[in-house]
């Protein structure tokens, strides 16, 4: 799934070939439709932080009681809304502002993305240096998303038919798992079993993250071949 995206000093195709884009895309438009004057990007864009923020206190509060893991799972619902929604309704309602929303966009999606990660490691349930190697794979994989939007035009969302909302609904599997598992010794010594799916995770993104560098590198050399 491609469109459109204004984005910087062009226009950006954004790739999206997830399983859920097709079905998620259409709710997003149903939604839009249906929004108030009053709801506007830069709210959203707020509130999607502010999901976050919920998401890292049910984490850490979860060290007094899994019950706190709900809060945590409303924090994803919100996030998913107020991130997915920004974007959509500047688009339909034709009021994008290319630079900044793109800069304040994905600036909040480093945030967002480190409160989660940093919940989850301040958790019972998953080590914090276990925690930042995913943090760390995330963020190499957007930083490859971005630079590729830099230098070929592509914004890329999705890897593996998989992007943020996939992400998210396995992380409320997670969570869910945490409050019907709960926490205690490992099979693996020192590690969880959480542990273990979290660093697997991390590594997996990491070791997309070198691919698709690769993949990408060989089109630019390509690329710049074609004009000597």
């Amino acid at each position: 799934m491609t469109d459109s995206l204004q984005s910087g000093p062009g226009a950006l195709d954004r790739i999206q070939q997830n399983f859920l884009a097709k079905a998620e895309r259409r709710l997003l438009t149903w939604l839009c439709s249906r929004m108030p004057s009053w709801v506007t990007p830069d709210r959203l864009t707020f509130a999607g932080v502010i999901g976050a923020v919920m998401t890292f206190a049910g984490y850490v509060a979860s060290n007094w009681g899994a019950a706190w893991l709900i809060l945590a799972i409303i924090g994803y619902v919100v996030q998913w809304f107020g991130d997915s929604m920004d974007g959509s309704l500047a688009r339909f309602r034709r009021i994008e502002r290319p630079s900044y929303g793109y800069f304040i966009d994905h600036s909040c999606d480093g945030l967002v993305t480190l409160l989660i990660l940093a919940g989850i490691g301040l958790s019972p349930f998953v080590t914090m240096d276990v925690a930042m190697v995913a943090l760390a794979g995330y963020l190499l994989l957007s930083i490859h998303a971005y630079l590729s939007a830099r230098v070929l035009g592509e914004f890329k969302l999705s890897y593996l038919s998989a992007g943020p909302t996939e992400l998210r609904l396995m992380l409320i599997g997670l969570t869910i798992m945490m409050m019907a598992l709960g926490y205690g010794p490992g099979l693996f010594g020192r590690w969880s079993g959480f542990d273990i799916f979290v660093g697997a995770v991390g590594g997996l993104l990491i070791i997309l993250f070198i691919g698709q560098t690769l993949i990408t590198g060989r089109r630019l050399a390509h690329k710049d071949a074609g004009l000597l």
